[in-house]
């Protein structure tokens, strides 16, 4: 029995007004998600500041997971399903399932270890010091510069990078155009990508094990496309695309470099999905991919540019990419004082023959 005067609490469930300010905060967070989400799920030359903007995709997974939380918060179903489905495309596409992966060897196939380091110095102004160091302690045996210039190379010098990489094949040029190759092992020229802004040169690497003796012939690109910027986002495509048809060629392929692509990009998932001997992968019976080195050591979250300048999320547009017999471990990123963009380097295993 209740006495006069005596006060009775009741209990109440959360007004739904509240509910619906939880579920219209969670929509307004997934909004710049499902932007970005329709236009990383079709495969489309799209304009210029789409392809910018599909650069930074893999920092939706953010807002994404934000707006599910807010969601469950929130209570309402829809809005739940709506957020989650936006979340696990997010989570797909920074661990996609259909990324290329490196070939099993048959057993007892000989092979040789190399260990790789590629760099836009921007504009040569990358402190020669610290690249010199990287080689040496890091055991580098192949290196490519990308925006080669002669006073970079100059710089190199003086620090002792012919002590460490005595074999060059260079390029330098002040418009960010040149190119270089440093090798332990011996270099042959061969050839140069036509009609692309940026020097793209194929080198001949002839590796060989010290102890067993076995040799295999590499064939490297140092590659530099360029940028999708203003009007020349078609020369950008352009680039990839004769990239691409150098990686369809017969042999051990490492094309390396300053992409100016990430793979939210479908004109690089394009160039990956290259056929050995030509053609898209979707024409071979195995549907084998070209293998980013990155991609295959989850590094998605290891930004290669902006190193300085704009406070920009970081984003990977510098690669290392392989054909399928080559395999990869210690896939590392490392600040260069001097460039906007980050040193990346590896082992390969390249097979012998």
């Amino acid at each position: 029995m209740t006495h006069p005067g005596t006060a009775v609490m009741e209990t109440r469930p959360a007004p739904r007004h509240a509910s619906l300010a939880w579920s219209v905060m969670a929509l307004l967070a997934a909004l710049p998600v499902a932007g970005v989400s329709m236009f990383r799920a079709i495969p489309a030359e799209w304009p210029l500041i789409v392809v910018q903007l599909l650069s930074f995709t893999p920092w939706m997974v953010l807002p994404a997971a934000l707006a599910l939380v807010l969601a469950l918060v929130g209570r309402r179903r829809w809005v739940i399903i709506t957020t989650a489905a936006l979340l696990a495309a997010q989570l797909f596409w920074l661990f996609p399932l259909d990324a290329g992966k490196p070939d099993s060897l048959p057993a007892g196939t000989a092979t040789i270890p190399l260990r790789v380091m590629s760099l836009n110095s921007e504009y040569g102004e990358a402190d020669a010091a610290i690249i010199v160091n990287l080689v040496r302690d890091n055991g580098i045996q192949l290196l490519t510069i990308q925006e080669h210039t002669q006073g970079l190379e100059d710089r190199l010098t003086s620090a002792g990078m012919e002590d460490v990489l005595p074999n060059r094949v260079s390029e330098p040029n002040d418009d960010a155009s040149g190119g270089a190759v440093y090798s332990v092992f011996p270099l042959e020229p061969d050839g140069l990508l036509p009609d692309t802004p940026f020097r793209i040169d194929v080198t001949r690497v002839l590796v060989s094990h010290p102890e067993s003796g076995a040799k295999a012939s590499l064939n490297l690109s140092n590659v530099h496309a360029l940028p999708p910027v203003d009007e020349r986002i078609d020369q950008w495509r352009s680039d990839l695309g004769k990239i691409a048809r150098q990686a369809s060629e017969s042999g051990n392929h490492l094309l390396m470099g300053d992409y100016n692509a990430t793979y939210d990009h479908s004109e690089f998932r394009a160039l990956l999905d290259t056929a050995l001997g030509g053609g898209p992968q979707a024409d071979t019976p195995d549907g084998k991919k070209l293998v980013d080195v990155g991609m295959a050591a989850g590094a998605r979250f290891f930004p290669t540019w902006p190193m300085e300048g704009p406070l920009l999320p970081g984003i990977v547009i510098d690669h290392m990419v392989t054909s399928t017999g080559i395999s990869s471990s210690d896939y590392a990123v490392h600040r260069v004082p001097g460039s906007d963009h980050a040193a990346i380097m590896a082992r390969l295993i390249i097979p012998a023959g």
